[in-house]
């Protein structure tokens, strides 16, 4: 009977025949496997290897595990089967959804829990105030300032400086009123 093992922090850049080369004074390997992410195509860090006895695996757990391969400790144990609902895939029987025709399965189910559901919206707790009908402002609107301010009030424009008149360049200086 063939045993799978599951082979943990793996360096990045390990490939099949590098794993079976590794592993194999454990005994005959069936396969290696090792899985890459969808959307990158990068190997994700572990593989799956499936002996053909359960001596072998065991040997190679005892041979292999905290071992250093490529610069990290490897992991070796027995792999688990896969949990219900993992990767997108339930066994549930598909449930009829409210048109009548049949769901497939694991559709509409939770993935997680993460608590109790959340109570109906009309009887949620207020947070502090009253219905919406009930509030008030909480205060005279503040009048946001925005841009440049710019005063052109008539008693600045003459305050008795008439070199405001007068552009800079026709003004009289200590150089130029020898010219006259």
């Amino acid at each position: 009977m063939s045993v799978r093992l599951f082979v943990g922090n793996l360096t990045y850049d390990v490939t099949e025949a590098e794993l079976r080369e590794y592993l194999s004074p454990a005994g005959a390997l069936v396969s290696v496997r090792l899985p890459t992410d969808r959307e990158t195509g990068r190997p994700r860090g572990f593989a799956f290897v499936e002996f053909g006895e359960a001596a072998h695996a065991e040997e190679a757990i005892r041979r292999f595990n905290q071992q250093p391969f490529k610069g990290r400790p490897l992991v070796i144990n027995e792999a688990r089967p896969r949990e219900e609902g993992a990767g997108g895939r339930s066994s549930a029987p598909a449930r009829p959804n409210w048109l009548g025709e049949q769901a497939p399965a694991g559709m509409g189910q939770p993935k997680r829990n993460f608590g109790p559901d959340a109570p109906p919206r009309g009887m949620r707790k207020g947070k502090g105030r009253g219905a919406k009908g009930e509030r008030a402002p909480k205060g005279p609107l503040k009048e946001r300032v925005r841009g440049q301010f710019v005063s052109a009030d008539v008693d600045d424009a003459h305050d008795g400086h008439e070199e405001d008149d007068i552009p800079f360049w026709a003004r009289e200086t200590p150089d130029n009123q020898d010219d006259e």
